[in-house]
């Protein structure tokens, strides 16, 4: 895609990434970008490097503007490889002897990553650099959602370049939020934060407070990944602000796989309990639903229900994998309850039992498992659990 300008004299230069469909186990159906951002001042700064594979695209990219070998500076505002991958090729078209930008952690992570000895520069919390008729001011972000990631502000023009903050894995011609579909932009919004940010959800919550005391002003977001967020600002910030503080909706969420159907007709029972209940409910089979796709829906989700038929005495691979994913991304103020179905051991129902429970999960009963195929006496003992978490939601 050919630049864009988004103010005066700045423009996104990124490119897209319209194949990727596995993003380090984040399932990418609409590809992704790899945005960067070029300021034409008395000082030519570029914001952010590319994936490598995309080096010479970002390259050609800013030729359409300026020649890359008048650049400036580079600032980086994140040192994983989507962002700095084509960072030493870029260089190396500009001159290797030019500033690069980053925080002080960023310094580390940046001579790790790459054997060339370029001119790093770190900035501290809060640092400004006059770049001509504009200034940047450098915010430090640590652990959103590495140690080493920072905003840069640009103070004149009220534009936060964040990094992966507000980003969505989102490939298309458009630029801006006010020229796609909002209700699809926030859904992958949303589920870049449950898969990629859940984890450090209260340091979302001290970042906000930071910016707020410091009382910056927002026109214009501009994220690494997706669309930029120019209509409403807000609206972004917003909705981190309602996911970090993990204040579920009446809702639950049914995950689930199974051999021979058993275990799919327990959570299908468990289902309809929790319907009567008048909560909305949506019951996901892994194997037909991605991780990433499944941990969108316990972002909101007050009831996080878990079956698995017993395989070799543990759990089903995919509920393995499941719960371990989930784990580390630490999601809280869940209720819990596990199911499933077994033919002589009937191990899993405990082991989801004593997994959720580990990740603080207010628990109902001790778990529910049927001996292969559930009949009328058990489909009915499903849809009085159901009915109880279903209580349950309705009570929290």
């Amino acid at each position: 895609m050919k630049p864009v300008e988004i103010s005066e004299k700045i423009y996104d230069v990124g490119v897209i990434d319209w194949n990727i469909r596995d993003f380090h186990g984040y399932s990418t159906e609409l590809g992704t970008s790899y945005n960067a951002f070029l300021i034409m001042d008395e000082k030519v700064v570029l914001i952010d490097s590319v994936k490598k594979d995309f080096s010479d695209e970002l390259l050609r990219n800013i030729s359409r503007i300026v020649d890359p070998g008048k650049i400036d500076m580079v600032v980086s505002n994140h040192t994983e490889m989507d962002h700095s991958g084509g960072l030493p090729r870029v260089m190396h078209r500009i001159g290797e002897g030019k500033p690069v930008y980053c925080s002080a952690m960023g310094l580390k992570n940046l001579q790790k990553h790459f054997a060339h000895n370029l001119n790093y520069q770190p900035v501290k919390n809060g640092e400004t650099l006059s770049i001509g008729k504009r200034t940047l001011t450098f915010l430090e972000t640590k652990m959103l959602h590495w140690p080493d990631s920072m905003f840069t502000y640009l103070n004149e023009d009220k534009i936060l370049f964040s990094s992966d903050a507000f980003g969505q894995h989102y490939a298309g011609c458009e630029a801006f939020d006010d020229q796609v579909d909002e209700h699809l932009i926030m859904l992958h919004a949303k589920k870049y934060f449950a898969n990629i940010l859940l984890l450090y959800a209260p340091l979302i919550l001290k970042l906000v407070e930071k910016v707020v005391d410091m009382g910056l002003e927002i026109k214009m977001i501009c994220p690494d990944h997706g669309i930029l967020w120019r209509k409403n600002p807000n609206k972004i910030i917003e909705a981190y602000v309602r996911w970090s503080k993990q204040e579920p909706e009446k809702k639950a969420v049914i995950i689930y796989d199974t051999m021979w159907h058993s275990t799919q007709l327990m959570a299908e029972a468990i289902a309809e309990g929790i319907h009567e209940k008048g909560v909305y409910v949506k019951p996901m089979k892994l194997r037909d639903s991605h991780r990433s796709d499944v941990m969108t829906e316990v972002l909101d989700s007050k009831a996080v229900v878990v079956g698995s038929p017993t395989l070799n005495n543990g759990l089903f691979p995919t509920l393995a994998d499941f719960l371990t994913y989930m784990k580390g991304l630490r999601p809280k103020n869940k209720i819990g309850a596990a199911f499933g179905s077994y033919g002589w051991s009937g191990e899993a129902v405990g082991l989801i039992h004593q997994q959720l429970e580990g990740m603080k999960f207010k628990m109902i009963d001790s778990g529910l498992k049927h001996q292969y195929v559930p009949d009328s006496q058990g489909l009915e003992m499903c849809r009085e659990m159901g009915k109880k978490i279903g209580q349950a939601v309705l009570d929290s």
